[in-house]
């Protein structure tokens, strides 16, 4: 059945269902009208700000996402032919499908529409009777009251107590995304649901309403803006991400921004409220919405005429799965409960479920373990669905009166997932919706072997940052003779570390080098740079590795490599006599260190050394001095002009014939 996704929704009584059957097809009352073309539009793509958001470009742009067609407004004058045809009554509008859904028992006007030669077809929605106010009372979004600037990387560190919500969030790791900072900031998120009964008062929200993180609502059943009093689904699975209560129930992204939706007339199951997700898809695409979190499925209705089968479930056939597809590719976050029908006969996944690109969540209890009533994938022509899994067994929910409760089904998984995957998003704009739903599957401990109700497992919010962090992480390592300059970049917060690791020619083994402390006070972009001067190895490739420590907890250690690189070691870096490092420090001295304008270089060693290369490098490894020097008999010393260089640290390399003798660091003041 079409249906809110949680396990004790109210059903209809069977012979109810079944009077549908005698019902004629004429007697629908409310249709959709599909348009030929946008060919006659007054709007042009190259000037997208007459009917999209700031932020709803921004995306495009970012994500590199072309605007067309189906950004365009419907061509007015059609609409206004359709009203003028008799006795109709505008109830909504559809760009994406170029569609109007209408209300009319006129028959003569729907002869007249259908005779239109801008019509395409005419299709039955539904038998309900119109809401009480005309859809023009609704205007599309093109700029927010308060604009949203779209989110950057400088994410401030923070920790909760979460209350009774912990294990739903700690069961993800998810603890780890908000310790870091991510909360949701900047980020949009709408829910598309039946209802959010009571939010205005729940003291759940009290913060949400206060910093005025609720930027809309908007009714699409009823036409009108007001959604606190209808079914409380919605607002529970919204308490899911934006609780803030600390020590007593605290959401998943409880920072960010909310579009509150109601699509679903919980009431009746009609292919309307199909039309009626589209356009919750519609509005928050043009808002800028980031993340759509949608606890609905549809697979039966009232009236049988209208339901899908199994082979349906392909992710090219229902109303609500294109849509559901089409939103993601406009760039937003598509998040879909799976469906609570794995105990029944119907069994699978409901659309918009099994759009290929909409991240689908199955439901397990706090121990990881499937609920039963979870659906079963895949889709009919074979995806892995669900992708993912989250809580959605005795889920901790915001009741009706503001107290702390339970409940289940695959509608709780959703938005639980949903937050989490908003933080992490949030802390890697630079990547699109889709890399983020993959990155969640590849970071689920099934990732290796899917599973038909699991699909990829239960995702692991740290691991989806460390693989994230090694995508964006880059490291370059380059050898002159016996000294190596290692540079990389990554994004970090000062919780974390890195580990410098070094495997010479013949080696088997990685050695730690250094541990290098992450610099960001917030979590964001940095750069690193590390010179290794090799004092005993012979020639060949000698390998080096940077691994990030995202983790230095007492909690948890979690390290992921960043990258590695190999260099050619011409040289033999070890020598003999004169020449052994290990004896070398003490017969060399540098003064004064710190220098300003000359350094001299003393030499205890008293027998004669002929050309000897004195070399000075930066701490980017670039070689900024040079000159060759013959040391007499004796202890000498030889002075070194260094009023050229910035202040700041220098290696100084001494060797013969191209193997080093020492190198020692100096500081220019």
């Amino acid at each position: 059945m079409a249906t809110i996704l949680y396990m004790n929704k109210k059903l209809l009584l069977l012979a109810t269902a079944f009077s549908f059957l005698n019902i004629g097809y004429s007697q629908f009352t409310k249709r959709v009208i599909f348009f030929k073309d946008k060919s006659e539009t007054p709007f042009s793509l190259s000037t997208p700000s007459a009917y999209l958001s700031t932020r709803a470009i921004d995306r495009r742009i970012r994500y590199n996402i072309s605007i067309d067609s189906t950004d365009l407004p419907i061509i007015s004058k059609y609409i206004d032919s359709v009203v003028a045809s008799g006795a109709v009554l505008l109830l909504g509008k559809s760009k994406w499908l170029n569609a109007v859904i209408i209300q009319t028992s006129d028959n003569n006007a729907l002869a007249k529409i259908n005779s239109f030669p801008f019509v395409v077809s005419v299709q039955n929605a539904a038998l309900k009777s119109a809401p009480k106010s005309n859809i023009d009372k609704f205007s599309p979004v093109t700029n927010l009251t308060t604009y949203i600037p779209f989110r950057t990387e400088q994410i401030t560190a923070d920790t909760f107590n979460y209350g009774a919500s912990s294990n739903q969030i700690k069961i993800h790791k998810g603890e780890f995304l908000h310790n870091i900072g991510a909360r949701g900031q900047g980020m949009l998120m709408a829910f598309l649901d039946g209802g959010f009964f009571g939010y205005l008062t729940n003291q759940f929200f009290d913060s949400t309403r206060n910093r005025n993180q609720i930027k809309g609502t908007w009714d699409f059943v009823d036409n009108n803006a007001n959604v606190n009093e209808d079914n409380s689904h919605g607002m529970q699975c919204f308490s899911m991400v934006a609780a803030y209560k600390q020590g007593v129930f605290v959401g998943t992204s409880p920072d960010a921004n909310y579009f509150l939706l109601r699509t679903e007339d919980v009431a009746t199951e009609q292919p309307i409220e199909e039309y009626n997700w589209a356009m919750g898809a519609e509005y928050a695409d043009s808002a800028g919405v980031d993340v759509i979190s949608s606890s609905l499925g549809y697979n039966t209705y009232d009236n049988p005429i209208f339901n899908y089968t199994y082979a349906d479930m392909n992710g090219n056939t229902t109303v609500v799965t294109r849509m559901a597809d089409l939103a993601a590719k406009k760039g937003m976050l598509v998040v879909s409960s799976a469906g609570n029908s794995g105990s029944s006969a119907w069994k699978y996944i409901t659309a918009p479920a099994d759009g290929d690109s909409v991240l689908t969540l199955g439901s397990v209890n706090s121990s990881g373990i499937i609920a039963a009533s979870s659906s079963f994938g895949p889709t009919s022509d074979g995806q892995i669905k669900p992708d993912i899994v989250s809580v959605g067994q005795n889920a901790v929910v915001s009741t009706t009166s503001g107290t702390v409760g339970n409940n289940s089904g695959t509608s709780f998984s959703c938005p639980n997932m949903a937050g989490l995957a908003t933080c992490l998003w949030q802390l890697f704009p630079q990547y699109n919706n889709m890399k983020i739903v993959a990155t969640l599957r590849q970071s689920a401990d099934r990732f290796t072997l899917p599973h038909e109700q699991y699909g990829y497992g239960l995702p692991n919010m740290k691991k989806a940052v460390g693989i994230l962090l090694g995508d964006v992480s880059t490291m370059t390592a380059t050898a002159n003779n016996c000294t190596t300059s290692i540079n990389w970049s990554s994004k970090d917060i000062s919780t974390m570390r890195y580990d410098i690791e070094r495997k010479l020619p013949g080696e088997a083994t990685y050695t730690i080098l250094k541990s290098v402390a992450a610099k960001g006070t917030v979590f964001s972009n940095q750069t690193y740079q590390y010179n290794d001067v090799i004092t005993n190895s012979i020639t060949g490739n000698a390998v080096y590795r940077i691994k990030q420590v995202i983790d230095t907890s007492s909690l948890g250690f979690d390290a992921y490599a960043i990258d590695s690189a190999t260099v050619i070691l011409l040289s033999v870096c070890t020598t003999t006599g004169v020449f052994d490092l290990n004896n070398s420090v003490s017969k060399i001295k540098l003064f004064p260190n710190p220098a300003s304008s000359t350094i001299g270089i003393q030499f205890l060693e008293t027998e004669s050394i002929n050309n000897l290369s004195i070399i000075i490098y930066n701490m980017q490894g670039q070689l900024v001095y040079e000159q060759n020097y013959n040391k007499p008999n004796g202890q000498t010393t030889t002075q070194l002009s260094i009023s050229h260089l910035q202040k700041g640290n220098y290696t100084i390399v001494i060797k013969k014939k191209e193997i080093n003798y020492i190198s020692l660091v100096f500081t220019k003041q």
